[in-house]
């Protein structure tokens, strides 16, 4: 049985995380009928109804079927349209994407507002951590930037904010590892140059536009770019 580790947070971005795992690494096998939905919350310590919602969100990517009466399966992946499955990733990635946005312009703006130049050190480590780097180690590269985006996060000096990072880091190392290996990255080095001076300048406006700048080309790769063949 996959171990779980559950954090402070949204439970279901981490139950998807944890049941997609199960199936990627065999432990339920295609064709299997997993657990009910009963058994699963007993098992993990949650309540049913967030164990619905991330089988809901696999069923959506088609890693499972719901048969009525009978209960939920895994299924093959499907490989019959390459293009419409990757159209489907990108809309998966870019719901992450939104609400890493939304989380992480927040925060680097209180961060600019509330930290102080000492408090600067560990930023700086992370940044030259993520730029030492390189996207070709996929897990690598990312394990670095989420370092350095959390080192961020917590500078904000908001507890909330952290443990919602937290929770969605799990989901953010996942769909990053599968964007980096499938899809063209924009080089956004010089967004988050900028945000460690906007943040070593005190500056909220300026650490804001730097998150954003980090984010937006990518989405907007995302979004516009047709299937490849």
């Amino acid at each position: 049985m996959t171990e779980h580790a559950l954090h402070s947070g949204p439970l279901v971005p981490q139950l998807e995380a944890l049941l997609a795992q199960r199936i990627r690494t065999g432990e339920w096998a295609v064709g299997e009928r997993i657990p009910s939905e009963t058994e699963l919350a007993t098992e993990i310590g949650v309540g049913r109804s967030s164990v619905r919602e991330a089988v809901r969100l696999l069923v959506r990517d088609g890693l499972l079927d719901v048969r009525r009466g009978i209960g939920t399966f895994v299924v093959e992946p499907q490989t019959g349209d390459p293009g419409l499955e990757q159209l489907l990733r990108r809309s998966r990635i870019l719901e992450v994407l939104e609400v890493r946005r939304a989380l992480e312009a927040e925060a680097a703006r209180l961060a600019a507002e509330r930290a102080h130049p000492e408090d600067l050190a560990k930023v700086r480590r992370q940044l030259a951590e993520r730029h030492a780097r390189q996207p070709l180690d996929a897990e690598a590269f990312v394990e670095a930037d989420l370092d350095f985006h959390q080192a961020v996060v917590e500078l904000a000096g908001n507890s909330v904010l952290s443990a919602l990072f937290a929770s969605v880091r799990p989901v953010l190392h996942e769909v990053l590892v599968e964007m980096v290996r499938n899809e063209p990255i924009p080089d956004t080095a010089c967004a988050h140059d900028a945000l460690v001076h906007a943040l070593g300048e005190g500056d909220p406006t300026a650490a804001v536009a730097a998150t954003e700048a980090n984010l937006d080309p990518v989405m907007a790769t995302l979004r516009e770019e047709g299937p490849r063949p």
